[in-house]
């Protein structure tokens, strides 16, 4: 079995190597502040903005009828609990659509041509239809409904 032989030249590099590391250590720590959450934003700013707009589909049977149906779009959306979240909604479309937000107290109407802006904020966790009620089953031109999920 060998013996360590500590001698100046090792110790030096030892040493050398450790004063390195110290120092690479310290200085990166004062310029990297830790990792930045990337889903939600920071305490005031302004709430993140979703798009949405109504959209219809039109098709003809073999026998010359028309169909249609109307759906928002983007039909689902994600959002984390406590975000504070602008759905912005913008009548394409159809003349008017009056909807609700099940499980919540809001309602609204979008109109063809104007944006509607609702404030959002959810608590709990889940899934919640954005529906509208002129257009909620498959025999008044629907079911126009949109998912928000909420994580």
């Amino acid at each position: 079995m060998e013996a360590w032989i500590w001698s100046a030249k090792k110790i030096g590099l030892i040493g050398g190597a450790l004063v390195i590391a110290l120092a690479a250590y310290f200085i990166g720590s004062f310029f990297w502040k830790g990792a930045v959450s990337t889903t939600t934003a920071p305490a005031g700013e302004e709430p993140r903005v979703v798009q949405l707009v109504t959209g219809e589909f039109k098709a003809e049977k073999a026998d010359g009828t028309e169909i249609e149906a109307y759906r928002w779009d983007p039909g689902t959306i994600f959002i984390e609990k406590g975000e504070d979240v602008q759905l912005s909604i913008y009548g394409v479309n159809g003349k008017e659509h009056p909807f609700y937000i099940e499980g919540t107290d809001i309602k609204g109407m979008v109109e063809q041509g104007k944006e509607t802006v609702v404030d959002l904020k959810f608590d709990k966790e889940g899934i919640y239809r954005l529906i509208c009620t002129t257009h909620a089953g498959i025999d008044t031109d629907g079911p126009m409904i949109a998912y928000i999920v909420v994580d």
